[in-house]
């Protein structure tokens, strides 16, 4: 993605969302945005000694967000699930974890745990 683009895009989403999801989509009428985001295949930390098999994406949940230029906006969040290979037990990710190791912040913690928890 183009510096410029992510940078702006950075600035209208909650802060350290696009470290953990890529922008998949947007659509806009004369009312709402949309912003599509689905969770990257990225490993959870807790599980990063396992051998783990993306299982797709929970069913998507819509977040109303801070309006922008007089439009409403939705964040559509697929959020990832994956499969531990030995155990077959489906796991996602631990957002209380992450912020603990200090890679994101706890506002976008309590956004995700609003949303998942």
């Amino acid at each position: 993605m183009d510096q410029n683009y992510r940078q702006l895009i950075q600035l209208m989403l909650p802060e350290g969302i696009l470290e953990y999801f890529e922008l998949a989509n947007t659509t806009k009428d004369s009312k709402e945005i949309n912003i599509f985001l689905e969770e990257k295949n990225i490993v959870p930390e807790e599980y990063k000694d396992q051998s783990l098999h993306s299982k797709s994406f929970l069913p998507e949940i819509q977040v109303q967000d801070i309006p922008i230029r007089g439009h409403k906006v939705a964040l559509c969040i697929k959020h990832r699930r994956w499969e531990v290979q030995s155990t077959g037990e489906i796991v996602t990710r631990n957002w209380t974890l992450v912020r603990s190791g200090a890679r994101i912040t706890t506002e976008f913690v309590l956004f995700l745990k609003g949303i998942f928890g």
